[in-house]
């Protein structure tokens, strides 16, 4: 124990065993009562420890591992007061025989020596042969007495041959006795333990138990996200946590029969710079468990927005210039996961030498080989390698070829490759960014046919690429602290890339036919590829990331080999890259002012296109979920419309001839006689026939019929799935009145329905015809029948003048718990001059329940009328963006009405309990 807990200091301080072992050993009174206040005394040694530890842990609150043997060593204590005190004074036994011996292990964490604030106390009790009467007493008194005391108790109770027996037949159980370790009882039955694991269970079986781990880990790593890098990481079980470092741990402790991490240097497994390394990372990864655990107040291992905040302030982060103390900590956190992985490539190397069976590897699954010409490279073992220690140093511009040669050559990097490549990354200087064959590699592998998303992530955590790119270098680990961006700013930006080469190779051609069939005819593809590369370069900077990238783009461009006009290419796609997705999701693409402005603003074909695919990869590497068929359909609406126009140069003109193809296709569709399709004709404005798809144009002319031919027994309202929109379609034929728009918006969220969309049309005999696109909670068109007919009858409530319950919509649960954790600025803007017949506002404000409702109700009480909305969530924030004239039908240009209309909807987006935004 000395050796184990030697890092924690003042043990006295943190719990007296000698003294509490006399005030246990004094306790007056029967069973009962000695028992009683045994679990007091306990209890209040245990408060107490814990209490010093935390304070402790505040004082330095870097100091993880030195928090986590200070908790197992408390836990150590009171098991063996508890322990000592019921084989002594509950159940004396004063001529034991050999069958009545009792042996306590800490096994698993426990085992290790090592606990946060609510780990599982993970114990086993071994018995030579069957257990007798006593031991069965003993091993039950104790385990009330542990839950008593508000332990959380993992335990086993079982023979010597039971447990050498279950731990050969059971991975779990054998790895949790890898780590077991002798904590009170009979010493010698310890030993027995240990011998008989080592020669019946471990001897013969390393292989075996490497592969086991190895498969264990991938598939913990499958089940978080497989990346280190997403931004609510799971510090225990995730892909570069502290399992990963346990894992190792094992590996060498199974294969090697080392006591600690610092053995595994004797062994070979690490260099002493890797053990210091191994050694930071479990640091810092167990002081944020120790401290997650305090502040959630329970046994919480995921690092979720909420705690971020308040970890970064206990370990005290402060704010530097453009970045923030919880992006600083999380970046730090990024770091030392991507070291942890670092060192798993070195264990793996090492593994494959001892224990691979001839022709096997533990890593990877190696890239298909085609074996050129490797320039001083050699290949063991089909990956390649180097010659020799020093072969980076005689020409560091090999830092950049090794990378090249592996995406050429379809070829693994030998983990030892990987180790030196780390190691000498710093002779990447400013005479070899300025090497034209660096360059020139460099950009091979940015824009590779093959895979250039493995080889780049790769160069990634050999510390090449950040080195190479130093602009790149400042966002690798960089998190965005929102709930929207999925991953880190390095790893979304290398998804993206190599989403763009899978597109280009045509396995998205069901997801995204049209970027598909652009790549044939792009004639930037260079451009494009380092567009997608430099494209979120400048984030954290402290200023707007497009204009800052911009200047990256058009420094570095040259450098990497581009021509003039590529660079300028790039630099341009870099400051617009977020303008394609902000017009199809926050403007009214049937208003032809939208069009003409995007069209005019991007002014070629080749940009278009080029900014097409560039929107899709950004948004499709945001995380999972992100994507949809919606904003698959707006995107395509908007470069339809604009590659029209682009192309054919009209603007205004081709509006009467789009109307009239649009009334001659419905005509051919309803198949009505003359006089009552033209009175369909007359009642619908000439804005209407732009407005909407034709299915839903024939969709409200049947509901319009209908209602018309029998208004007492047709439905005011129709609704249909619209798969390829990913909604379903809600449309509303009623009298036109005040408030009728808030009312529908507010039953729609009661209801649980998620508003993407919404167009208002008033006929020119003074009925409404509003169409929502309406989604579930999971995102899609709705598939469950009793949730469609709840949201049918609200609607129906609502066209009959049901007044929206707006406390009742407040107090709605948020799917997006975490949105608290926050800051949400609302702001409101109102433009005049993006359409030339509506005034247009944007508000932006924290998404919640009543957030559409209440804007729609601010809306009514300002007397404007609404003709189109577009809803637009980015995680925690959402984008609501209206269509509006006042109630003659004119834009809203009143400089005084215009302050009383942002004030109302400003006051409007910061009301309410923060809670779910239905709509």
């Amino acid at each position: 124990m000395a050796s184990r807990f030697a890092q924690v200091p003042a043990k006295r301080a943190i719990v007296d065993r000698r003294g509490l072992a006399d005030r246990l050993g004094a306790l007056p009174g029967d069973d009962a009562a000695r028992r009683l206040a045994a679990t007091s005394l306990l209890k209040e040694a245990l408060a107490g420890g814990r209490g010093e530890i935390a304070r402790r842990l505040e004082e330095r609150p870097w100091q993880g591992s030195e928090t986590a043997a200070a908790y197992a060593f408390l836990t150590d204590q009171i098991l063996r007061l508890a322990y000592d005190f019921i084989v002594t004074r509950l159940y004396p036994l004063h001529n034991p025989t050999d069958a009545e011996r009792l042996l306590l292990m800490a096994v698993g964490g426990y085992g290790r020596g090592e606990m946060a604030l609510h780990s599982d106390v993970d114990i086993a009790f071994v018995t030579p042969w069957k257990p007798t009467p006593w031991t069965e007493q003993v091993i039950e008194s104790m385990l009330y007495l542990l839950w008593d005391l508000g332990l959380k108790v993992g335990h086993s109770s079982r023979s010597m041959a039971e447990l050498v027996a279950v731990a050969s037949a059971d991975h779990t159980v054998r790895t949790a006795l890898v780590e077991a370790r002798y904590l009170w009882g009979d010493e010698s039955l310890f030993e027995e333990f240990e011998g008989r694991f080592r020669k019946e269970v471990v001897a013969g079986n390393v292989r075996a138990f490497v592969v086991e781990k190895l498969e264990e880990r991938n598939g913990r790593h499958e089940r978080m996200g497989d990346s280190r890098y997403v931004v609510e990481p799971n510090v225990k079980e995730g892909k570069g946590g502290l399992r990963d470092l346990h894992t190792l741990f094992w590996i060498g402790k199974f294969a090697y029969q080392v006591g600690s991490v610092a053995e595994l240097v004797d062994v070979g497994l690490l260099t002493p710079d890797e053990l210091r390394q191994f050694q930071r990372a479990e640091r810092f990864l167990w002081a944020v468990r120790c401290h997650l655990h305090f502040v959630a107040g329970r046994a919480e291992e995921r690092l979720t927005f909420d705690y971020q905040r308040e970890i970064a302030a206990r370990m005290n982060y402060a704010q530097r210039p453009g970045t923030s103390p919880v992006e600083r900590f999380m970046r730090h956190y990024f770091l030392h996961a991507k070291m942890v992985g670092d060192l798993t490539g070195v264990f793996l190397a090492h593994l494959d030498e001892k224990f691979a069976r001839r022709g096997h590897r533990f890593g990877l699954p190696a890239l298909r080989p085609r074996r050129r010409k490797l320039e001083g490279f050699v290949l063991d073992r089909g990956r390649l390698a180097l010659p020799n220690d020093n072969f980076f140093h005689e020409d560091p511009v090999r830092l950049l070829q090794i990378f090249a040669f592996a995406d050429r050559d379809g070829l693994e990097i030998h983990p030892m490759a990987m180790r030196a490549a780390a190691r000498d990354a710093k002779l990447i200087d400013r005479a070899v960014r300025a090497d034209p064959r660096a360059n020139a590699l460099f950009l091979d592998v940015l824009t590779s046919p093959r895979d250039p998303e493995t080889v780049l992530r790769w160069m990634n955590e050999a510390g090449v690429f950040g080195r190479f790119v130093p602009e790149f270098g400042r966002v690798v680990a960089q998190m965005q602290f929102d709930m929207y961006h999925h991953y880190t700013v390095d790893e979304h930006t290398i998804r993206a890339i190599g989403l763009l080469a899978r597109i280009e190779r045509g396995e998205f051609k069901e997801d995204h036919p049209l970027s598909t069939s652009l790549f044939r005819s792009i004639g930037s593809r260079r451009a494009l590829y380092v567009a997608v590369l430099m494209h979120d370069i400048a984030k954290g900077r402290g200023g707007d990331h497009s204009v800052l990238g911009e200047e990256v783009a058009r420094s570095l461009g040259p450098r990497l080999g581009l021509t003039e006009a590529e660079t300028d290419t790039v630099a341009w796609l870099v400051r617009w890259h977020l303008f394609m997705s902000a017009t199809a999701f926050k403007r009214d693409l049937s208003d032809p002012k939208t069009i003409q402005d995007f069209a005019a603003h991007v002014k070629s074909l080749e940009r278009l296109r080029l900014l097409l695919i560039l929107t899709v990869v950004d948004i499709r590497a945001v995380g999972p979920g992100v994507w949809n068929s919606w904003k698959r359909q707006l995107l395509r609406e908007l470069f339809d419309s604009a590659e029209e126009v682009l192309r054919l140069g009209h603007k205004e003109t081709g509006r009467k001839e789009r109307i009239a193809a649009t009334r001659e296709d419905l005509a051919a569709r309803l198949r009505w006689d003359a006089s009552r399709f033209e009175r369909l004709v007359w009642r619908l404005p000439e804005s209407y026939w732009l407005a909407e798809p034709i299915a839903v144009i024939e969709g409200n002319a049947r509901l319009m019929d209908a209602a018309d031919r029998d208004p007492a027994r047709a439905s005011p309202l129709v609704t249909s799935v619209q798969a390829e929109r990913g909604a379903t379609l809600v449309s509303v034929y009623t009298q036109d009145q005040r408030g009728l728009f808030f009312r529908l918006t507010g039953a729609i969220s009661l209801a649980g329905g998620n508003i993407i969309d919404a167009r208002i049309h008033t006929t020119n005999d003074g009925m409404a015809v509003d169409n929502f696109l309406v989604q579930d909670a999971a995102g899609g068109p709705y598939a469950d029948r009793h949730q469609l007919k709840r949201l049918e009858e609200a609607v129906l409530r609502a066209v009959q003048g049901a007044e929206t319950e707006m406390g009742r919509l407040e107090s709605k649960a948020l799917p997006l718990t975490r949105a608290e954790a926050f800051t949400v600025h609302p702001d409101v803007f109102i433009d005049n001059n993006a359409s030339s017949r509506y005034t247009v506002v944007e508000v932006n404000a924290r998404d919640r329940a009543a957030l559409l409702s209440g804007l729609a109700r601010a809306l009514f009480e300002m007397k404007v009328a609404v003709h189109s909305a577009h809803i637009a969530t980015y995680g925690e924030r959402a984008v609501d963006v209206f269509y509006l004239t006042d109630l003659a039908g004119e834009k809203i240009v009143a400089s005084a009405r215009i302050k009383a209309l942002r004030g109302r909807l400003l006051k409007a987006a910061e009301g309410g309990a923060p809670g779910r935004k239905a709509a």
